[in-house]
């Protein structure tokens, strides 16, 4: 959620930094600030808003100084104001902090503090620098300063530190959330996100837990919370410039969808000795458990729908944040399949936590290089499908469903796997094609307060995710259902005109479905087919070619995100950032 970074070396930090918050604008925020410091001054500049708003009241790119760090705030404890905007400073003015994560013990450690210390925002962060005041002031050493504050810490935490009389070094510190070092030519960088430096940098050093890091313009020193010193290379990370950049959509949104043709096809580029590792751990397991959340939860239960057909264990599907009774299933012959585009969602991250010590084989599949998540998997499949800037998910929903395919058509032996999906994903362009013949369905989104989708089996998953884009970019409630369950209440709720997407291609659930669909318009639905089969039960109809049953989730899908895009902007919604949303749940 929260973004923050931070900058050393020979330049003015704060136009790299403004630069970087503007990067980081995806991960979601309501309110920003940049802090640097040039000879004896500490400048602090934050407000609430948008950056380019912020920027033009109090000009965060032109704080002097080559040492700074920044933040781009998502409010959790405490309100949407300026004085709960990062960064925060101790009493001193002294030392400066921006914090993702969350602390459990904050107000323990307010009440501590308080008698000494003037509190004063209403956040859990704020408290850190006070506790880093405390601490400095009997160690005079920002190392052994942090390591004592580590053990007063309960929750999570990606902490940037300055300290005005250490102007040549910025330091770094982490617990269960992201913290990345880049490494540059005469300067350097921390952050909680690569894409923040990536015009700078394409070197890194992925912090591990429980470890804190100081940073000079020319030096990288890492320790871990005993103080003991870490050696670790840098890793080279394939993202460039231009994976980032909206190009000539106008959103990145609608890019990332029109990218779906390449990353279908780059999400099968696997290491073969890893993919085939990667198989027999899962032919092995005794319980196999596939966890997510959001959009990664909806391939979950896609994984399982298939999964079930090629292995003799039992199979279960879960929300990540609702662990608790599955946690308790699993032993060492389990195998865990965490599902994931960031690799750093909290909650699920909290389920590998709970289930390493057991023995539990975790099996990823994530995005993100050099997440959290990758490094805690016994083996990982990346999507390689780059960055997501757009906040929902698009490209690395079908990219996920391409890995569960290739994983599928491994397990059943079907030989010309690859080649069917590579094949598919050359008509998922004439399907993104016909963006203008959904402009009488738009309209009718547009006007709409409820909009329902069905699907049965396979398409059930693809129902739910189709609500869910709907509900993310154009703030329209929707409800994404089992098609057969409509009569369990659902139907209570149709009026006439009341708008009801069927996913519906021809396979052995289309007859009941269409009887589904014309219970819907008896009762005055108007009923959106999605079909490679018209039906006089549709008032509109969008074609999706024929192909194999097995791959239909892949194709239904696309027509969904393009209702979901064009409803937002008929709207005049941003959707690259919807409201109250966030990129990456760092957070439970």
């Amino acid at each position: 959620m929260c973004g923050i970074t931070g900058y050393i070396g020979k330049k003015d930090a704060a136009p790299i930094l403004l630069q970087a918050l503007k990067r980081m604008e995806y991960r979601g925020y309501d309110s920003a600030g940049i802090s640097t410091i040039h000879k004896d001054n500490v400048t602090i500049k934050k407000d609430i808003g948008r950056i380019d708003s912020i920027n033009e009241k109090i000009e965060l790119g032109k704080a002097e100084g080559s040492i700074g760090i920044a933040h781009t705030r998502w409010a959790t404890h405490g309100g949407v104001t300026k004085e709960n905007a990062h960064p925060h400073p101790s009493c001193n003015q002294e030392i400066v902090l921006v914090h993702n994560g969350i602390i459990e013990n904050y107000q323990k450690l307010s009440k501590e503090l308080s008698n000494n210390h003037e509190i004063i925002s209403e956040t859990d962060s704020e408290i850190i620098s006070h506790l880093i005041e405390e601490e400095y002031n009997k160690e005079k050493d920002p190392l052994k300063t942090l390591k004592n504050v580590s053990k007063k810490l309960e929750g999570s935490f990606a902490l940037i530190v300055i300290f005005n009389d250490k102007k040549d070094e910025i330091y770094g510190m982490r617990k269960y959330a992201p913290l990345i070092v880049g490494i540059g030519k005469q300067e350097n960088f921390i952050s909680s996100d690569i894409v923040s430096f990536i015009d700078y940098t394409d070197n890194v050093i992925f912090l591990e837990d429980k470890e804190i890091v100081r940073v000079t313009s020319n030096s990288i020193e890492i320790v871990n919370f005993d103080g003991d010193k870490i050696s670790r290379d840098k890793t080279h990370v394939a993202w460039e410039a231009a994976d980032i950049s909206k190009e000539e959509f106008s959103h990145h949104t609608i890019k990332e969808i029109h990218e779906q043709t390449s990353t279908v096809q780059n999400a099968l580029k696997q290491d073969d000795e890893k993919f085939k590792e990667f198989v027999e751990k899962l032919k092995s397991g005794k319980n196999i458990f596939i966890t997510g959340s959001g959009s990664s939860f909806h391939i979950a239960l896609i994984f399982r729908k298939m999964l079930t057909k090629f292995v003799n264990s039992p199979v279960q599907a879960f929300l990540s944040s609702e662990a608790e009774e599955y946690i308790e299933l699993m032993n060492n012959n389990a195998i865990l399949i965490p599902i994931s585009q960031s690799g750093e969602t909290a909650d699920l991250l909290e389920v590998i936590r709970n289930v390493k010590d057991k023995g539990v084989t975790i099996l990823s599949i994530y995005n993100t290089l050099g997440s959290s998540l990758s490094r805690v998997s016994n083996i990982s499949l990346n999507l390689n499908c780059g960055p997501e800037i757009g906040v929902a998910a698009t490209k690395s929903f079908t990219s996920q469903l391409a890995i569960v395919y290739k994983i599928i058509f491994e397990l059943g032996e079907v030989k010309n796997g690859n080649e069917m999906i590579i094949e598919l994903s050359k008509k998922i362009k004439d399907v993104l094609s016909k963006e203008k013949s959904l402009q009488e369905i738009i309209e009718l989104l547009n006007e709409s307060n409820d909009v329902y989708f069905l699907g049965r089996a396979i398409h059930h998953p693809i129902a739910l995710e189709g609500a869910l884009k709907l509900k993310e970019l154009a703030y329209i409630h929707a409800e994404g259902m089992a098609a057969g369950e409509i009569k369990h209440g659902t139907l209570a709720l149709v009026e006439e005109g009341t708008p009801a997407i069927i996913i519906n291609p021809k396979d052995e659930s289309y007859d009941d479905t269409i009887n589904n669909a014309a219970e819907m318009k008896a009762r005055g639905a108007k009923i959106i087919g999605i079909s490679s089969e018209n039906n006089e039960v549709y008032d509109h109809w969008i074609e999706i070619p024929q192909v194999e049953k097995i791959l239909y989730p892949l194709i239904e899908l696309l027509p969904l995100q393009l209702l979901a895009y064009y409803t937002a902007i008929r709207k005049k919604n941003n959707p690259d950032y919807p409201r109250n949303l966030a990129k990456s749940v760092t957070v439970k």
